[in-house]
């Protein structure tokens, strides 16, 4: 697969094979992955990779903790607010996945689901966490999201799925004391990855992209 081809086809995975990958694939995403760049080659990322039963046990802890209605507490504030174009790109994607689908996406009950099947890797065999140092700036985050973006490329080249999950982060303190993360550090994002199921038809959907009109400024 070359490269254009492997960006073009990434796509968020909701729906998993229950076969695991071999661990020699794990660590050769992982590897290719390292080559991403960052500031002064600081390299401001350290992963955890998690399956099986330690696995299913953090997904009925997350579970549990949005059953219990606890306080959300990510490491990364999530956004309270979007400047216009961003927002009507957001709401045309919900838009769009909602008639896909047949179901109101901005329910709160449908978004409750859509948070368990979300704790629970939506059945994908293995989960990646990305964690870095707390004291970290602003141009960490940028490499730590340079490096996820490697992992999912590297990743659908060797014919995994990943879905990148920030819903992962909701309880960071809980999911740090559960994969002993020591607390001097910051949970940056989940993931999860695994062989895709095609023959479900939520994996069918592939978003749009804004028109490049609309993005490129050109000064010539």
């Amino acid at each position: 697969m070359d490269a254009l081809n492997c960006i073009k086809t990434r796509k968020s995975i909701r729906k998993f094979k229950p076969e695991t990958v071999p661990k020699e694939i794990l660590i050769e995403v992982i590897e290719t992955a390292q080559r991403s760049p960052s500031y002064k080659n600081s390299q401001p990322w350290e992963v955890i990779i998690i399956s099986g039963k330690e696995k299913d046990e953090l997904s009925r802890l997350l579970v549990g903790l949005l059953e219990e209605n606890e306080v959300k507490k990510p490491d990364i504030p999530e956004p309270t607010g979007w400047p216009a174009p961003v927002e009507e790109r957001i709401k045309s994607t919900l838009d769009n996945r909602s008639k896909l689908f047949h179901i109101d996406l901005t329910d709160p009950e449908n978004i409750k689901r859509s948070k368990k099947a979300n704790f629970r890797f939506y059945g994908a065999p293995h989960a990646i966490f990305f964690y870095q140092d707390a004291s970290l700036n602003e141009w960490s985050i940028l490499d730590m999201g340079m490096f996820i973006q490697s992992v999912m490329l590297a990743a659908n080249a060797k014919g995994l799925g990943t879905v990148p999950q920030a819903y992962l982060t909701d309880y960071s303190g809980e999911v740090r004391q559960f994969l002993g993360i020591a607390d001097s550090k910051r949970l940056v994002l989940g993931m999860s990855i695994g062989y895709a199921d095609m023959d479900d038809k939520i994996n069918s959907a592939m978003t749009g992209r804004e028109d490049l009109e609309k993005i490129v400024h050109w000064i010539e």
